[in-house]
C-alpha cells in the first residue's frame, strides 16, 4: 500500500525585513533573529536598492534567508506587499532594519499571537538602545478630533502601532490587501491599522515582546525638513482617503492657526537665542507646516 506523501510543514512565523542602505543595522537585526528562529520559520530580506551592499551582505553572509533585490526603491509599503506575497508562515512579522530582538521575543510574540485569536495584528513593545520605553501604541487617529465620526465604530481600544515592528497574521494582511501602496514612506502603519480595523479585528500590543528600535536607519543622511515633508505628504494622503472634504478642510484650518500661532512665539525666541538648535528645530517643523498647509 503506498503511503499519502506528507505535505511540508508550513512555518509558523516568516519575518519581513525592508532594508534600504542600512547595511550594519541590517547585518545586527537579523543576527538577533537567528538564534530564536524555529525549524521551519523564515526570514525574508527584501533590498530597495540599496547602494551601500546590503543586498551583498545578505547574500554573502545569511544563506538561508530569502533575499529579494529590487532594482529600485520601491518604499516602504510596497516592499513589504512583495515580501508577504512570498512569505509561507502563518504569521507574518514585519520588522525594521533598525531594530534587535531582545532574548525570548520572538517565542513571546509567537505566544501572544496564538493565545489571542481575536487579534489580527499587534505591535510589540519598543525601546531604546539605552533601555529606555518608546511609544509604539496610539489609541488616536491623525485629525481623530474632526473625524472620530466619519470612522464608525471600530472594534478595541488600540488605533495602531508602531510599524518598526507588527505581528500581523497572513490571512488578515490577505484580507486586506497588505499596505496601501500610495504610502512611499510613512504613515502606511496607520493605514493598514485602520483597514484592519474596519475588517473586525483588534489591534493587540506584545508587552513582554521586547524590540530595540534604534530609529530612522534609513533617514538619517536625509535633511530634516525633507524629512518632515514626506510625513505632511503622508498624514494628507490618510485625510484624503478616510475623511470628506468638510473634515479635511477643518483640520488643514486646525493645523494653519497651531503652526501660525507657535511661529508668533518662536520668531522672537530664535533672534533672541540664534544656535539653540531646539528652536530652530521646532521653528522650521512649524514654518513648513503652516506653508504645507497653506498650500493644500
Amino acid at each position: 500500500m503506498s503511503q499519502t506523501p506528507k505535505q511540508p510543514q508550513r512555518p509558523r512565523l516568516s519575518i519581513i525585513i525592508v532594508s534600504y542602505n542600512t547595511l550594519d543595522l541590517l547585518r545586527d537585526c537579523i543576527l538577533s533573529i537567528l538564534p530564536q528562529l524555529g525549524p521551519h520559520d523564515e526570514v525574508i530580506v527584501v533590498d530597495n536598492a540599496s547602494s551601500d551592499g546590503s543586498a551583498d551582505m545578505v547574500a554573502n553572509h545569511f544563506q538561508n534567508t530569502t533575499l529579494i533585490a529590487s532594482n529600485k526603491n520601491l518604499g516602504f509599503g510596497k516592499a513589504n506587499n512583495k515580501g508577504i506575497s512570498l512569505a509561507k508562515g502563518e504569521l507574518i512579522w514585519l520588522l525594521n532594519p533598525d531594530t534587535r530582538l531582545m532574548p525570548a521575543a520572538l517565542d513571546k510574540a509567537v505566544g501572544f499571537m496564538s493565545s489571542n485569536s481575536s487579534i489580527g495584528m499587534a505591535g510589540t513593545a519598543l525601546i531604546y538602545p539605552d533601555g529606555s520605553p518608546q511609544s509604539s501604541v496610539e489609541r488616536r487617529y491623525p485629525g481623530h478630533r474632526y473625524g472620530r465620526p466619519e470612522l464608525g465604530q471600530l472594534p478595541g481600544e488600540i488605533a495602531w502601532v508602531m510599524g518598526a515592528s507588527i505581528v500581523a497574521r497572513r490571512d488578515v494582511l490577505e484580507t486586506v490587501g497588505g499596505f496601501d501602496e500610495q504610502f512611499f514612506l510613512y504613515g502606511e502603519e496607520i493605514d493598514l491599522c485602520l483597514m484592519v480595523r474596519k475588517m473586525g479585528w483588534p489591534i493587540g500590543f506584545i508587552e513582554d515582546a521586547v524590540v530595540v528600535h534604534f530609529g530612522g536607519g534609513s533617514e538619517r543622511k536625509n535633511p530634516p525638513t525633507a524629512v518632515m515633508e514626506k510625513k505632511f505628504k503622508a498624514e494628507m494622503l490618510f485625510y484624503r482617503k478616510h475623511y470628506s472634504g468638510a473634515i479635511i478642510r477643518k483640520i488643514q484650518r486646525k493645523n494653519r492657526i497651531q503652526a501660525g500661532w507657535r511661529l508668533m512665539t518662536l520668531i522672537p525666541l530664535r533672534l533672541l537665542k540664534p544656535g539653540d538648535a531646539t528652536i530652530a528645530a521646532k521653528h522650521d517643523f512649524y514654518r513648513l507646516s503652516w506653508r504645507f498647509f497653506r498650500n493644500k
